[in-house]
């Protein structure tokens, strides 16, 4: 064989080998490595997206854990100051009914000291009787006797 036929032979091979592998092989490969490609930058622009969704999720626990902070100090301040409101009106209640109780005393002492003044009277008149009665060692009549005793017992 000569030199030139199987240079001539191998160059129709390689143009045939060339557009074969342009026209059947090629498509695939590049198809598969563009899919590839745009599998890897989906990829990519996922994770960019993850980020930023990891970067707002972590600020707004961040705001959430501080308004809770902000409501708990807020909630506990209102129970603060509605246990010193409940206090307080314990203590004017209390107040309320210590004075009811000390008027009562005052009043029931007041009524004591009426009776005690009028056993009084009624004893002090009787004793002035005994003593008129010893001292003039006569009669009286009973009506001029019992107006003596209303007599004694207002002026005492």
């Amino acid at each position: 064989m000569n030199l030139t036929s199987t240079l001539f032979a191998q160059l129709v091979v390689f143009f045939i080998l060339a557009w074969f592998t342009m026209n059947f092989v090629w498509p695939p490969i590049v198809k598969a490595l563009d899919e590839r490609a745009r599998k890897v930058a989906e990829g990519l622009e996922a994770a960019e997206r993850g980020k930023h969704d990891l970067e707002l999720a972590t600020r707004r626990s961040v705001e959430a854990l501080r308004e809770g902070k902000e409501k708990s100090a807020e909630l506990l301040a209102q129970a603060e100051k509605r246990a010193a409101q409940i206090i307080e009106e314990a203590k004017a209640q209390a107040k309320i009914e210590a004075d009811r109780v000390i008027a009562g005393a005052k009043a029931e002492i007041e009524q004591e000291s009426l009776r005690a003044r009028e056993i009084l009277r009624d004893q002090v008149a009787a004793l002035a009787v005994a003593g008129a009665e010893q001292i003039l060692r006569r009669e009286i009549d009973a009506k001029a006797h019992d107006d003596l005793l209303h007599t004694l017992k207002r002026e005492l």
